[in-house]
């Protein structure tokens, strides 16, 4: 894992024309290039090159690509990989031959899915009737007992009736119970009236017992059927699977070969492309195409200090286990080129914050358990879409978990009780007013914790954006802006007035004149800025603004700057109280649980609650701590040092997911 983004460097490359369709075969197997239009690098001499020209255009394939994997996910089929050898030994694409494939397939499945349609549909039907028999909603359905006519059959009304959610019984007494939704009442009564449906005047009792379990019965029937159907669509497209494979490879590499030259330019002989590739890869890329071209061809590389690093795009290398915070950052926005790497911060700072807002061992067991059982799921079942609890969220409980565990341990939280001594201190005894002294005994103390954690989180967001303002050579802001080198010495003479503050009882401010020479040398600097960025701005530019205007601007400058300086930093340093005011409600919680599983004196009532309790805990307090963790690194930890202004780097290979612009 990098601590920052990967360094980056420009390839350019010459090749004989004959030789472009195994130098693309090679770059996708590699996938590490992210490829640019040469029109983008020399306007000038793109407009004597000619763009590539497609047999298929790429929509097309892509269209046949798709229908080739949705018949594929039908038949319950896994998306295949594509491997060297696959690349080697795949033909060319020949679209008519494909689309003759698929629509004669298609065609093949065309009753049985239509079958499967309406099964479907009549199902669904039965559920919502099943519903509101469960609900007691009577309002919504039309219940009948009576007869019908002694020369009509009731298999015959039964089948005249098979396109309704409808169902006939047998009420015991030789008559029958009839069920049906009020909105069917149209085609209902024209049937019965023509069968003679005749009511019965004494209502039986339990007709709508009979007429649910007669319900559930045919819906037990449908299920059954349309289960065989989608076992014989499963049957049909299986007995095509190795043709549907191939046929997905063969247009998923034309798909990607179509992608990757529609960034090539052509002269009468030769192909030119261009494309970003990390420094660490440069080497095995050039000797990639150097191999796939038999040396025909003329490689050059630009590093990236030849041009302006906000055209470069941002790779950022993290290991594969911190993916799920990787996509907290990449939710956010992109790191710019060259800047820190926010992963690793994030995973640190995101887990503390809910080890302290969630803390039970037994709860965060529970959350660990869900999340290994999540993943083991659906990495048994690729293909199964995700639920409630996502991909995402499993892989993150993996992490939450421990994290509960731990904080669980430093307080003496065991689902609720303190089974064992704390290791820090127990938060269900401070909360509740039952600590015995310690450096931790009130509810201040803990606030006290938590602004002191938001403290050291916002300096580290500072520390962070002074390493990037010093990679990037903007030194200006790193001595100026207000997440600049001022406004962290400004944070650190309030954080020292008010700790000051708190100590004398809340009666008299510190009286140091380093204080206050401090705070004066700040303020200078911050006036002084308004001439300094005039004076380099009119060196960059050669345009120089009237003195009034300068004027002008600094002083507007000044006071807006000092504004958001006192009130963001203190807003953001008080936001952090929301840590303990989590952690605190989460004590409470269980407290009130506790509290009224004992006024019951029963020992099965008490477990229960107990259990009952825990489980609405662990679904509220855990998302609620999960939100605000996430809430606290993009408000008052990114808004120090991440801007989220990069261009991400999107390489194009066998894996890659982006195909048409």
């Amino acid at each position: 894992m990098s601590l920052f983004t990967q360094k980056m460097k420009m390839l350019t490359a010459i090749v004989l024309d004959g030789y472009s369709d195994k130098v693309v075969k090679a770059l996708l197997e590699e996938g590490v290039m992210d490829f640019v239009h040469i029109s983008q690098l020399d306007g000038e001499q793109a407009g004597r090159l000619s763009s590539h020209k497609s047999a298929i255009p790429q929509g097309t394939i892509s269209d046949l690509r798709t229908r080739c994997e949705n018949l594929m996910k039908l038949g319950g089929l896994n998306i295949p990989a594509i491997s060297k050898s696959d690349l080697e030994n795949l033909g060319g694409l020949d679209e008519q031959s494909v689309r003759k494939a698929l629509d004669s397939l298609s065609l093949s499945l065309t009753s049985p899915r239509e079958e499967q349609k309406n099964l479907s549909q009549r199902i669904l039907a039965y559920d919502e009737l099943l519903g509101y028999i469960r609900d007691k909603k009577e309002e919504y359905l039309d219940l009948r007992t009576g007869s019908i006519s002694p020369d009509r059959k009731l298999s015959d009304l039964t089948a005249r009736l098979s396109d309704t959610c409808s169902v006939i019984a047998q009420d015991g007494k030789g008559g029958l119970v009839f069920l049906a939704l009020k909105r069917d009442a149209s085609r209902v009564n024209e049937a019965l009236d023509k069968f003679g449906w005749t009511e019965n005047p004494a209502p039986v009792k339990n007709a709508m017992e009979i007429a649910g379990a007669s319900a559930d019965e045919k819906r037990q029937e449908l299920q059954k059927r349309l289960d065989d159907v989608v076992a014989g669509i499963r049957q049909t497209i299986g007995a095509s699977a190795d043709e549907l494979s191939r046929m997905w490879m063969t247009l998923r590499v034309g798909e990607l070969s179509e992608h990757v030259e529609s960034y090539f330019s052509y002269t009468k002989n030769t192909t030119l492309f261009s494309g970003w590739v990390p420094s660490s890869k440069a080497a095995e890329v050039e000797s990639v195409i150097y191999e796939a071209a038999r040396g025909k061809c003329i490689i050059e590389w630009t590093e990236d200090t030849e041009l302006d690093r906000s055209q470069i795009p941002t790779s950022v290398h993290s290991a594969k286990v911190l993916a799920p915070f990787e996509r907290m950052v990449t939710n956010y926005g992109t790191p710019e080129y060259g800047s820190i790497n926010p992963t690793p911060f994030v995973t640190v700072a995101y887990i503390i914050m809910f080890a302290l807002m969630f803390a039970d061992v037994g709860q965060g067991l529970v959350l660990l358990l869900i999340g290994l059982t999540g993943s083991w799921y659906y990495k048994k079942h690729p293909l199964a879409k995700d639920g409630l609890i996502s991909r995402y969220l499993c892989s993150l409980l993996k992490f939450l978990g421990p994290a509960s565990i731990v904080g669980g341990a430093l307080f003496g939280s065991y689902f609720g009780f303190s089974w064992l001594p704390a290791i820090w201190f127990n938060y269900h005894a401070v909360v509740n007013g039952n600590a015995e002294g310690g450096l931790v005994s009130s509810v201040y103390d803990i606030l006290g914790i938590t602004i002191k954690f938001g403290i050291a989180v916002i300096y580290t967001g500072l520390v962070l954006n002074w390493i990037n303002l010093v990679r990037k050579r903007r030194y200006l802001e790193l001595v100026f802006d207000k997440n600049g080198l001022v406004g962290g010495l400004l944070y650190a003479l309030g954080i020292y007035a008010c700790y000051y503050f708190v100590d004398s009882g809340y009666r008299a401010f510190p009286s140091s004149p380093l204080l206050y020479a401090g705070i004066g040398f700040c303020l200078l600097l911050l006036i002084v800025k308004g001439p300094v960025y005039a004076a380099h701005k009119a060196k960059l530019s050669g345009h120089r603004e009237s003195v009034g205007t300068i004027i002008a601007d600094t002083v507007m400058d000044f006071f807006v700057q000092v504004l958001e300086i006192f009130s963001s930093f203190l807003s953001n340093t008080l936001s952090f109280m929301r840590v303990a005011g989590l952690g605190i409600a989460h004590v409470s919680l269980m407290t009130a649980f506790e509290d009224m599983a004992e006024m019951t004196g029963n020992i099965f009532a008490f477990i229960l609650i107990m259990i009952l309790g825990n489980v609405l805990v662990i679904a509220i307090e855990g998302l609620s701590a999960g939100i605000q963790s996430l809430r606290l690194n993009y408000y008052e930890f990114f808004t120090k040092y991440f801007t989220g202004r990069g261009i991400a780097y999107e390489p194009v290979g066998l894996k890659s997911r982006i195909v048409i612009d």
